[in-house]
């Protein structure tokens, strides 16, 4: 079980930490409370990045990355469809959906489930997927 930090959770989302803090206090966005800082389940957050992710543009305004925004796209796992082959994953990267097509060796590998922290770089037409801390 995946589980994200307010200021991870608005990075992913492309908004303000406050804006997360607000979709909290107002029941949009569920948190844990426990000892410690506030976290957020992570197919919680894939649920309102999908929600988001309707929308044309981040609420901040922000770009989605400070370095090359049109290759790399952090987000969330949204979704994956697995068979004995091949896997398609849903990344909500702020207001963009991006689905790539991998092994399914690959996605078990990587640990990609719904509510996981991802990075899609696109190469052409290509899509890579990594995990923080993966090689």
């Amino acid at each position: 079980m995946t589980r994200f930090r307010i200021s991870d959770a608005a990075r992913l989302l492309a908004v303000s930490d406050d804006s997360v803090r607000r979709w909290i206090s107002q029941g949009r966005l569920p948190a844990v409370d426990g000892h410690g800082p506030q976290l957020i389940e992570g197919a919680d957050l894939a649920a309102l990045a999908l929600e988001l992710g309707s929308g044309s543009a981040p609420e901040s305004g922000r770009p989605l990355s400070p370095t090359s925004a049109r290759n790399r796209f952090p987000g969330i796992v949204t979704a994956v469809k697995k068979d004995t082959v091949m896997a398609q994953v849903d990344v909500q990267a702020g207001p963009f959906r991006i689905v790539s097509l991998i092994s399914a060796e690959a996605a078990d590998q990587l640990g990609l489930e719904v509510g996981v922290e991802t990075v899609a770089t696109v190469k052409a037409t290509n899509v890579v997927l990594q995990t923080p801390g993966s090689r």
